[in-house]
């Protein structure tokens, strides 16, 4: 997935109210960036962070930047997007790329399940049952190599795991696909510690039948895609 405009270097300055940040370019203009991410976005937000934003000039837009990536010392990138992800994994598997979801006829985006509810993406083939894949952001990493989901506690994800599990229950088959938007990422865990609630309820899951997938992503300030695949989270003890 190619950003739509050549996204510019700036300084973060604050970041509050969840999609607000202020941030300078390198120009020594300040400005307002839209932050698309609601989650808490620990260990990436602090001042005087050197971040990416993308330009806008749509005049049905307040703000005329949106923040894209936090760059890291070692020239790593973490993409703080939560739209993004969706967006790339959608690319490679209507390209039949990515290992375990092949060869699907038809990938449907945003499909109603569950409790109210929409699947991230159902997959379907004249040949097997339906594919459910609930996709997940994983932007946290507290040790080197490794990323950890959640960064706070989710209900939602934790409706979302029970969900899926249901799916099994009903002769489906139902993927939990994690995705990795940190460029330095080797392994993924659970962060049992943030929220043993959807650690528990990730056990559950696996223990009923729901697929575990874990994928890195190549980032760039040009574009961000699928990466290779990676161990994906273990099941707590």
């Amino acid at each position: 997935m190619r950003f739509q405009t050549p996204l510019v270097p700036a300084t973060l300055l604050r970041r509050y109210k969840r999609f607000l940040a202020d941030i300078r370019l390198e120009d020594g203009s300040e400005h307002v960036a839209h932050c698309a991410n609601p989650g808490s976005m620990m260990g990436l937000a602090e001042p005087g962070m050197r971040i990416w934003v993308e330009p806008n000039d749509d005049p049905k837009k307040k703000l005329k930047f949106g923040w894209r990536l936090v760059e890291h010392p070692g020239g790593h990138f973490t993409g703080v997007d939560t739209s993004v992800p969706n967006r790339a994994l959608r690319e490679a598997l209507m390209a039949g790329q990515v290992p375990g979801l092949e060869g699907y006829a038809q990938v449907l985006p945003e499909q109603k399940y569950g409790e109210k509810s929409r699947i991230d993406f159902l997959l379907r083939d004249p040949a097997r049952p339906d594919c459910y894949v609930e996709v997940k952001s994983i932007t946290l990493s507290r040790q080197p190599g490794l990323a950890e989901f959640p960064d706070s506690v989710t209900a939602r994800g934790l409706k979302h795991l029970r969900e899926l599990a249901q799916v099994v229950s009903e002769g489906r088959r139902a993927v939990m696909l994690y995705l990795v938007q940190r460029s330095d990422a080797e392994a993924t865990a659970l962060a049992a510690d943030i929220d043993p609630a959807y650690a528990a309820g990730f056990a559950a899951a696996r223990a009923a039948g729901v697929e575990c997938l874990a994928f890195g992503c190549n980032i760039t300030p040009e574009e961000i895609t699928l990466g290779a695949a990676l161990p994906a989270p273990p099941v707590p003890a």
